[in-house]
């Protein structure tokens, strides 16, 4: 007796993925199930990066198909789709660019920036075509923190080549300004050079753009929030009060404006001591999950403060790729990964799907 289709979709069903918290059925994960007297074939698609987990998953799926009592072997093939999803109403998806995640405070120094880096990258190092768009003009830090000098080029006279550096496309206003010259520009100018770095870079085919927000709430944000196709925002925030009360201003704002919350990072949740290793949660604890808890967002996780990733942004090798196994760039991987999850849970963008119609006088 040969094993079912039915049989081998009972013992996929009982599958979880340790990521999405769902079984390979229901997500509709498992696909082309085929089978030949023992044998067994089936593709499994996640729609999220995770190139760490594809193993660990073709496993699992073996052990349960294999334990059927009629299956001799299973062929299994871990693939993973990452498609456009739908963003605000109103507002086209770039060409070159499936999803753009908005990372935001509402206030300065809580490690946005080296968080939005370490993001974009924990992605590229899953798997995923990514880009990171330094949107704070007045203050660009990605070129430093990725390691990255000089002009960007143009091939054809309008629009530019993002600089590149550990497998990310890069564009900042850092990269064709002084970086001791102060951008003293007004509100619409700061807008309009946002627009032609998001839409006059060349991307190329990115799963990802990850947007470096200013902080704040004002014209970068609104020109973000209205324009700009996001699909979806990241807060970063520490546990201390007054920072928390301006990381509300700035989920506030992007629940105004009808883009979604992916979640919520925690920086600086504990101070570890370089010398002895002691915790202590200098800026207090338990803010950001408090502020999830209220707002009914996800709580994404929560980063230490140490030294090693103040040094390692400023030097140009930003933790995920200074220590890629380490304890720290695989919290970086985690919070990357509930970012995707959360993305790939999002509504497709369809409108690809609909016919164009124009009218015409005959």
């Amino acid at each position: 007796m040969s094993v079912t289709i039915e049989a081998v979709k009972a013992a996929l069903a009982q599958v979880v993925d340790p990521n999405t918290g769902k079984d390979l059925i229901s997500s509709k994960s498992a696909k082309n199930i085929q089978v030949d007297g023992g044998k067994v074939r089936l593709d499994v698609e996640l729609g999220y990066p995770a190139k760490s987990q594809i193993e660990m998953i073709r496993t699992a799926v073996q052990k349960a198909v294999g334990a059927l009592p009629e299956v001799s072997a299973v062929d299994v093939d871990v693939t993973m789709k990452i498609v456009s999803h739908a963003v605000q109403r109103g507002v086209k998806l770039m060409a070159n660019v499936k999803n753009i995640i908005a990372v935001a405070s509402g206030k300065g120094g809580v490690g946005k920036s080296t968080t939005a880096v370490n993001l974009a990258l924990a992605l590229a190092a899953e798997g995923a075509q990514v880009g990171i768009l330094d949107a704070d003009i007045y203050g660009p830090s990605q070129p430093m923190m990725m390691g990255i000098s000089g002009q960007p080029e143009t091939l054809d006279g309008k629009t530019m080549e993002p600089l590149e550096n550990h497998g990310l496309q890069v564009s900042s206003i850092g990269f064709m300004v002084d970086p001791g010259e102060p951008m003293v520009w007004r509100g619409p100018i700061v807008t309009q050079a946002l627009q032609q770095l998001l839409e006059q870079t060349n991307w190329r085919n990115l799963d990802y753009l990850i947007v470096d927000m200013p902080p704040g709430t004002g014209d970068v944000q609104l020109t973000l929030s209205q324009k700009v196709p996001v699909t979806g925002a990241v807060i970063v925030t520490t546990p201390q009060d007054i920072a928390l009360l301006d990381a509300r201003k700035g989920l506030k704002m992007f629940e105004k404006v009808g883009i979604p919350i992916l979640g919520i990072v925690e920086n600086m949740s504990t101070h570890i001591c370089s010398n002895c290793g002691h915790a202590e949660p200098i800026f207090g604890s338990g803010g950001g999950e408090k502020m999830c808890a209220e707002y009914g967002v996800d709580f994404l996780g929560a980063l230490p403060l140490t030294m090693s990733i103040r040094e390692q942004a400023d030097s140009g090798t930003p933790t995920v790729v200074a220590e890629p196994n380490g304890t720290i760039a695989e919290i970086y991987k985690s919070i990357a990964r509930k970012v995707a999850i959360k993305v790939a849970e999002k509504a497709k963008d369809m409108t690809s799907k609909f016919p164009t119609i124009t009218i015409q006088n005959t």
